[in-house]
């Protein structure tokens, strides 16, 4: 460009008003900014579409992989459903439908600001929300607190999965 005013004449007439694919919010991006008909005012706003509506794979703890195992093992004849997404419509670590039960498996990311004080208010308005669908839908849901948890193995898990079990064995 000749000048900064030319660039900026320029770079203002490739610019396009756009609503976030998430949150609705108005904002501007260049032409070649936009990659795909999904966009987003921010990578926060990116990061919690995609989570919402993938329709492959899952977040798994190394925790709840080992419980997932374990409860496999020790209730061959009983369905359980983990990380299901479509029962209150947010995902649930652990759900048996026969029982209307379900597990929540918390780590230290539901209780202290690891990565911030925003994501925090968004990750506990999100377990209140479920809590709430829950018991809507008559679910008995409890929560597993494993934030004290520091290494993650079968041994330290066992305490854990000896709760989960006393529960279920209860019902």
């Amino acid at each position: 460009f000749c000048s900064i005013n030319c660039k900026t004449l320029f770079s203002r007439k490739n610019r396009l008003t756009i609503n976030c694919k998430n949150c609705c919010k108005v904002f501007t991006k260049t032409k070649s900014q936009i990659k795909s008909e999904n966009s987003f005012c921010c990578q926060s706003c990116s990061a919690s579409y995609t989570n919402k509506h993938k329709t492959y794979g899952v977040r798994k703890s190394k925790l709840e992989k080992i419980i997932e195992a374990q409860l496999k093992i020790i209730f061959p004849d009983l369905e359980i459903l983990f990380n299901n997404k479509t029962i209150v419509k947010s995902e649930l670590d652990i759900y048996i439908p026969s029982l209307n039960v379900a597990f929540e498996i918390n780590g230290i990311f539901h209780y202290k600001p690891i990565y911030g004080t925003d994501k925090l208010l968004k990750i506990q308005k999100n377990d209140m929300i479920k809590s709430k669908s829950c018991l809507d839908k008559g679910i008995s849901l409890y929560i597993i607190d494993v934030s004290e948890q520091k290494y993650v193995t079968i041994h330290t898990s066992k305490k854990y999965l000896e709760i989960i079990t006393k529960i279920i064995s209860y019902y």
